[in-house]
């Protein structure tokens, strides 16, 4: 078995609530040493972790709410030069077009439709046409309220941002949602790039429709190769977060995938799942 470093993280003091599991995995793996990284997170180097281990560890820490993460050295900040993050639900709480639909009283209705896109079940492009269409009518201003009253920044999201940008990353915010909120994420966030869908108003109305192509899971990924290219860097030297299946092709061609709060089918192909700690948890991979 090749060794590994196992990083265990959640969002409390888990040298003083979780030890006891922190030292049964430490002997399970006969790590060499346990290094605390911070008060929420604990690094067992050189520990030893075949694939049945690895699965058996996983369930024990998630049903422990521990987030555990697999690399076979620490990061280092000097081998990345971007992060490109989702919006809905990764860098933000919400799912803005979720909450659009609210004023019009088809939250359910579009949020069923939000649900089976992110798993993967309906293809990103038709249910985005679908969820759109219905908000036809709506006046305009139903977006600047949104934003002011329910769009939340996920937790630790603004302390993961400004070591990155400390570190002297590049940012992109590439989004399936609207440019509405990206372009206002860009400025609150001081963001390098945005790339979002544009909604189509007329006479400030929305028309149930967006214009131009639709940022689908292709577009990201397009997006993540486009923006590196322009930095004159390998997609391998991209972090790339998301939740939900449109994410996974931009995901796939990034040098450090991060799945947070995100749908299954998404953490079981990422590098990195971060279900329970903010998304400042990934600074304790590095």
């Amino acid at each position: 078995m090749n060794q590994i470093q196992l990083t265990l993280q959640g969002p409390r003091n888990i040298l003083s609530t979780d030890l006891e599991i922190i030292k049964r995995i430490a002997l399970l793996t006969h790590a060499e040493r346990i290094v605390p990284v911070g008060a929420q997170a604990v690094r067992l180097e050189n520990a030893r972790c075949d694939q049945a281990l690895k699965t058996q560890i996983e369930a024990e820490c998630y049903a422990a709410l521990l987030d555990v993460t697999q690399l076979p050295q620490p990061l280092k900040f000097d081998d990345f030069k971007l992060v490109a993050m989702d919006m809905d639900s990764t860098l933000i709480t919400i799912e803005c077009i979720d909450e659009i639909a609210d004023m019009q009283g088809l939250k359910p209705q579009v949020a069923e439709i939000t649900e089976a896109a992110m798993r993967g079940e309906i293809e990103f492009r038709e249910s985005l046409t679908r969820r759109v269409g219905l908000l036809k009518g709506l006046d305009a201003a139903a977006l600047q309220k949104v934003y002011d009253q329910r769009l939340r920044l996920s937790m630790g999201a603004e302390q993961m941002l400004q070591a990155m940008q400390a570190a002297g990353l590049k940012t992109l915010l590439v989004s399936g949602g609207f440019t509405f909120f990206t372009e206002r994420m860009k400025t609150r966030l001081a963001l390098d790039y945005t790339h979002a869908n544009v909604l189509e108003i007329q006479d400030g109305k929305l028309t149930g429709k967006v214009v131009g192509g639709i940022v689908d899971g292709d577009e990201k990924r397009h997006t993540v190769q486009r923006v590196c290219e322009e930095l004159g860097i390998s997609p391998r030297q991209a972090i790339v977060m998301g939740d939900g299946a449109n994410d996974l092709k931009m995901m796939g061609i990034a040098g450090l995938s991060v799945a947070f709060r995100a749908k299954p089918v998404v953490r079981a192909q990422a590098d990195v799942a971060l279900n329970f700690i903010g998304l400042d948890g990934v600074l304790n991979l590095f």
